[in-house]
């Protein structure tokens, strides 16, 4: 069979991490739509066994979690029935934590909104952290009982409750409501008020609907197969991690974490394969 070539390989990946289509990529490069399936799945798992291997032992003081939204095969309303209930078709969610002071992405589970996703999430993180943090999320409840699992009383923890107001008729029912206040509860230990904060991992999520084509709203992009989902994620954190230079930082967080000491570029990620 025949493979692609280096060059080739990078242009692909190129175009699919900042946020083009499998079409468009196939527009771009020339390179057949399943030949690029194919490349983005071998990348993917090479791009999250890396990572999972890596990020350990980080330095991370601050942590904030959240989850995003996506759906794959249909949205949920539309869901066969034949299919009904089976994860993968319909909702899916993408749990991440990132550390306020890297921007290193330091974990991501997908799965439901439900309670083992948390658990996963919340598990996993701590495996990864050398030091205690203080850990912020939103108030979804099933939080507080995985950070206890996971971290016993050995974190400060809080939660940011945000306090929306009425819908406004005037508005599209995709306009969020606007938010008129928060509210901050210390769940555990004695975390610092003045870092009780989602703000970075909220930033992160618009980078993630902005650079991943499937994660697009109010377009005919997303996923249609739970596979694909995952291997995109793993992609674009590898390269948000360890090739994009952060504009605050100006320098990628794996580098601000110490994961790293030189600067990736796209060639690097495809030599994963090898």
């Amino acid at each position: 069979m025949n493979q692609l070539n280096q060059p080739k390989r990078t242009q692909v990946i190129a175009a699919l991490v900042e946020g083009n289509s499998i079409r468009a990529t196939v527009r771009m490069t020339g390179v057949a739509k399943n030949t690029v399936v194919k490349l983005l799945a071998e990348i993917g798992k090479a791009c999250e066994e890396y990572q999972s291997r890596t990020l350990r032992n980080l330095p991370c003081r601050r942590v904030q979690c959240d989850e995003i939204w996506s759906f794959c095969y249909a949205k949920q309303k539309n869901v066969p029935a034949d299919k009904q209930g089976q994860f993968g078709y319909g909702d899916v969610w993408t749990w991440t934590a990132l550390c306020a002071d890297t921007k290193l992405m330091c974990s991501w589970k997908i799965g439901t909104r439900g309670a083992s996703t948390a658990y996963a999430l919340m598990h996993d993180l701590a495996s990864r952290l050398r030091n205690r943090i203080q850990l912020t999320t939103d108030g979804h409840r099933v939080y507080a009982d995985a950070v206890e699992s996971a971290f016993g009383s050995e974190i400060d923890y809080a939660m940011l409750v945000k306090l929306y107001g009425n819908d406004r008729e005037s508005e599209s029912r995709y306009s969020p409501a606007e938010c008129i206040g928060c509210r901050r509860a210390a769940l555990s230990g004695n975390p610092n008020p003045k870092h009780i904060s989602t703000s970075y991992v909220e930033r992160q999520n618009l980078t993630m609907r902005m650079k991943m084509r499937r994660f697009t709203r109010l377009t005919n992009a997303f996923s249609k197969k739970l596979e694909n989902h995952r291997w995109s994620v793993a992609l674009h954190f590898m390269h948000y991690n360890f090739v994009r230079i952060h504009k605050s930082l100006r320098c990628t967080p794996a580098m601000q974490a110490d994961v790293t000491k030189t600067l990736w570029s796209i060639e690097d990620i495809v030599a994963l394969l090898d």
